[in-house]
């Protein structure tokens, strides 16, 4: 039998982010990837790599929904870009047209190709539509902060009091990424499930972030899922794929180096 996983999210033309890295994600751990587009994102090269968004009409996105879930029993999905409240909305509705196994978030709250009013607007309707469905959500330091309405994050103690009031806005595991941003030289995610805390820890692969490793992590997440482990399984398993996917990373002419997928050897 093969594994399923589906993922709604935004298309990034360099490879690095989006859906090319969730499907690239599924099929290195084994999973049959099925994808709606949400939004196209390309970095402008003459632009100092700044991003250009253009969403996807909400009835193409609908459209898209109905086909994947009409052609395949799919019970795993990831959400990740999503760009508008019209998209939330829309995506909202057709996750709610059945149940799911898991729902896993990665709540990309602002593209820099967005007026900061309409990421304001998509922030709120991102935590009222889809956050109370998710059974793990990943964000990371900007994004916890942002949605468990803290002024800073400066430690793993921090980052669990994040993790905790996140909890509250309705998913059931908040897994909360410090990544090279909080201090140390460990790369610190804390996994919360309303009761225990898990600390997850690797050693940093350099200071600078690396584009499409949140992406990653939450796809590979949802594969194991979808393969039937447990969220901390999934999590820890998740973990050692993206560093290793850091690891490997890939160089281009961009300002920024991107995950490797193919890096992980199981």
């Amino acid at each position: 039998m093969v594994d399923l996983a589906y993922v709604i999210a935004g298309s990034e033309a360099t490879g690095g982010a989006g859906l090319q890295v969730d499907l690239k994600t599924f099929q290195a751990l084994d999973v049959y990837g099925v994808a709606t587009t949400t939004c196209i994102v390309s970095f402008d090269p003459k632009n100092n790599w700044g991003h250009r968004f253009v969403p996807i009409a909400p009835d193409v996105i609908a459209d898209q929904i109905e086909a994947a879930t009409a052609a395949h029993d799919l019970d795993v999905v990831k959400i990740g870009m999503l760009g508008t409240p019209a998209t939330i909305e829309v995506v909202a509705e057709g996750l709610r047209r059945q149940s799911w196994r898991h729902v896993v978030l990665d709540p990309v709250l602002i593209c820099k190709g967005q007026e900061p009013g309409a990421a304001l607007d998509t922030d709120t309707a991102l935590r009222d539509s889809i956050l109370p469905l998710a059974t793990v959500v990943t964000p990371n330091l900007f994004e916890a902060r942002t949605l468990a309405g803290m002024d800073s994050i400066e430690s793993v103690d921090d980052l669990i009091e994040a993790a905790r009031r996140i909890h509250d806005l309705g998913p059931k595991y908040v897994l909360a990424k410090g990544g090279v941003e909080l201090a140390g030289d460990d790369a610190v995610d804390v996994l919360f499930d309303g009761t225990d805390v898990t600390v997850l820890s690797a050693p940093k692969v350099g200071e600078e972030r690396v584009s499409g490793a949140g992406c990653t992590l939450a796809a590979a997440v949802t594969a194991e899922l979808a393969k039937g482990a447990d969220v901390g399984e999934a999590v820890a398993l998740a973990k050692k794929f993206v560093t290793a996917g850091i690891e490997g990373r890939v160089s281009a002419h961009t300002p920024f180096d991107t995950v490797w997928q193919g890096a992980f050897k199981g």
